[in-house]
């Protein structure tokens, strides 16, 4: 019941729950205290009022933030508080004292200040907001950028402002309660005192001298940083906030290029959750800006993604384009018509050029190269025997798509059953379940499947705790423990000695630590070794976040159960057995007929009954039937292991930038010889007198 209840209310936890319906409550309960009049009890529910509110702020919860749209904003609670205090106290017969005047005047002149205030906030911020923002370069020996406001002074400004109010109102009730307006007095003076000063300390950062140069200037010096340092090949990237391990996933493979490299995104909650790289990164949100940059220097530009916002780099013809796509799977995302607007388009191996094929969506086969997947490198071969006495079995599903296609995810029809017949086998194995992180964003029905497969995970490594069968080593766990909680440490330091104040200071004092980025390289691996080790190796886990990473879990498990997504043809380049949930029903024939990936791994049906045959492959290499399918279907999947797929990329983007290079001075020689015959036609005729002077006089 509770969970139906956090599940309608939209909260994270019951503790959100418990908040938001003291909250809901407390208003009517601080209207009849108001009303009876009650001072200890409207002090009561005032207190829970405030308490609840700010709990529910800092937890981010969705509940408070629809509150605004049902005009229940936070200024609005905050004056149906105030205004019943006023009521309070004229229930108590104290509508002809000081007091009574003195509160009202308070709270008209704290509402007078809101205006100022939450205009300087507004205008610092758009002031402060540059029309790009960048990392690993250098603006700062171009253009004066300000320090930031301190972070108390905006962080949570208006919440901070309205909560100013709490000095006059427990000052009124106190007065209220003791007979004495003492209190009422001193209460209004601080909360007026500390909301003029807090309107005051804003001001300063509205003059020049505190606020980032105009867009022009701004641009101009990108301009001029660009020009110096030549960019000849983009990773190009648009997205919402939740696709950044879209572009997350080529920054490596950026950093190893032979040529300059340079990362354009186009939303700054992507360059928010964009991770560490030594890259340069500029964040263009204007398509006009964008537009008018200088990229003239570049050859190549690299799309993750098919989104509309790509056209603003397409137009440009001095470069060359490719959909390099951000995973390699059978899903049609991997084959849209989209990308016909590319000049090339990149896939792993030959199974992608296939794929276009069949698809008949316009893609021309010479447009196709195959590079591999340079990603793939951390993921290690498999040797033919579990690591561990006792097998994993990672199950990662895909997330349930833009429709309500079954074949999209097995979450909803299999999942369950999946993990209830790993977590019952016997003999044993563990289970570590890592579903797609936009799993339940659409559907309410895959966010309860999810749900329901968390708890039964969460039983099963309970049930196996107590198990005496299984023993741990509390000396050992208990050393990883504390060697991640210092690695943690260590990562949490921010590499400048100083957490950046707003993006304009980030934009400004973002150029990577070059040994700290390696540092933190080796820290991650470090902290990844640390993690494996911190509870047994039998216990089943629920793995969620950017932490461990989806190739990490591949490297520690001996089998894989997932859905038509890039995971699988990722997992396949580890050699290991793997099973994939045919949840649409269509027969493990058809099924493997229609999904290349899918050709060397046991089928699953929704009722999962196969799984068996999976696990004996995972126990006795002898039992492997599909070992010799799964090497030639990398090979078709994935490409070659030789030369090395950094190699193969490095050498496709050599190749389309020669082809650019060729096209431009094409152009250039074509341009140049019409202006010359433009120049010959617009010259006047020239006659040779007798005596071999020019006579310039003819025509």
């Amino acid at each position: 019941m509770i969970s139906t209840a956090i599940r309608v209310a939209r909260v994270g936890s019951a503790a959100e729950l418990a908040a938001a319906a003291l909250m809901v409550l407390g208003f009517p309960a601080l209207m009849l205290a108001a009303l009876v009049p009650s001072v200890p009890a409207f002090a009561a529910a005032a207190a829970v009022t405030y308490v609840a509110d700010h709990y529910l702020h800092r937890k981010g919860s969705y509940l408070v933030n629809r509150l605004s749209k049902v005009r229940a904003g936070l200024s609005i609670r905050f004056l149906i508080r105030q205004l019943l205090l006023i009521l309070l106290l004229a229930r108590l017969s104290l509508a002809d004292e000081l007091i009574y005047y003195g509160a009202i005047a308070c709270f008209i002149a704290f509402y007078g200040l809101q205006a100022p205030h939450g205009a300087l906030v507004t205008l610092i911020r758009n002031r402060r907001r540059m029309p790009v923002a960048t990392r690993n370069v250098d603006l700062a020996s171009r253009i004066r950028i300000p320090d930031a406001p301190p972070r108390p002074l905006l962080h949570r400004s208006a919440e901070k402002m309205l909560h100013l109010d709490l000095f006059a109102v427990t000052g009124i009730v106190i007065a209220a309660g003791l007979e004495t307006p003492v209190p009422g007095f001193l209460g209004i003076g601080i909360t007026t005192a500390l909301a003029v000063a807090y309107v005051a300390a804003l001001v300063p950062f509205v003059r020049g001298t505190r606020i980032p140069p105009g867009a022009e200037t701004v641009l101009a010096a990108v301009d001029d940083w660009l020009a110096e340092y030549r960019p000849e090949t983009v990773l190009y990237f648009s997205g919402s906030r939740d696709s950044a391990y879209q572009v997350n996933m080529w920054l490596d493979t950026m950093e190893q290029l032979d040529t300059r490299p340079l990362i354009i995104l186009r939303e700054r909650a992507i360059l928010n959750n964009l991770a560490p790289t030594t890259v340069p990164v500029i964040c263009v949100p204007g398509g006009v800006h964008l537009m008018n940059m200088d990229l003239s220097t570049v050859r190549v530009a690299l799309y993750a993604a098919n989104v509309g916002k790509n056209i603003h780099l397409l137009r440009v013809p001095t470069m060359k384009h490719v959909f390099i796509g951000h995973g390699d799977s059978d899903k049609l995302a991997s084959v849209n018509p989209y990308s016909k607007v590319y000049d090339e388009v990149w896939t792993a191996g030959r199974a992608g050029r296939d794929r276009y094929a069949i698809a008949d969506v316009g893609v021309r086969d010479d447009d196709i190269v195959e590079v591999g997947r340079p990603q793939l490198a951390p993921i290690r071969t498999w040797q033919g025997t579990p690591a561990g006495p006792v097998p994993t079995v990672l199950y990662a599903p895909t997330w349930e798509g833009w429709d309500d296609n079954p074949g999209n995810t097995s979450i909803l029809l299999a999942g369950e059953n999946i993990v209830r017949r790993l977590v019952t086998a016997d003999p044993p194995v563990r289970v570590l379940y890592k579903p797609h992180p936009f799993t339940g964003t659409r559907s309410p029905l895959a966010k309860a499947a999810h749900q329901r497969i968390t708890a039964l995970v969460t039983q099963a490594a309970a049930e196996r705790a107590a198990d005496p069968r299984f023993t741990a080593d509390p000396a050992a766990q208990n050393a990883a423990r504390a060697e991640l909680a210092r690695i943690e440490a260590r990562l949490a330091e921010p590499a400048g000695g100083a957490e950046k104040g707003d993006e304009a200071e980030a934009t400004r004092d973002g150029i990577v630590d070059v040994a700290r980025h390696e540092e933190a390289a080796r820290l991650r691996a470090e902290w990844n070794d640390a993690y494996w080790r911190s509870f047994p190796a039998w216990e089943h886990r629920v793995i969620t976040g950017a932490e461990p990473r989806l190739y990490d879990c591949f490297n520690v498990s001996d089998a894989m159960v997932s859905d038509i997504s890039s995971v699988v043809s990722d997992f396949i380049a580890s050699g290991k057995p793997y099973a994939v949930t045919d949840s649409a029903g269509l027969g493990a024939e058809e099924f493997k007929r229609q999904n290349t990936a899918v050709r060397a791994a046991v089928i699953l049906s929704n009722s999962a009954a196969e799984l068996d045959v999976l696990l004996a492959a995972v126990r006795d290499p002898a039992a492997d039937t599909l070992a010799e399918d799964r090497k030639e279907l990398k090979q078709y999947l994935l490409g070659p292991d030789e030369p090395k797929s950094i190699v193969q990329f490095n050498t496709a983007v050599a190749n389309l930038a020669l082809k650019a290079e060729a096209r431009n001075v094409g152009q250039a020689s074509r341009i140049a010889a019409a202006d010359a015959d433009e120049l010959a036609d617009a010259m006047p005729a020239q006659r040779v007198t007798a005596t071999g002077d020019t006579d310039l006089s003819a025509g």
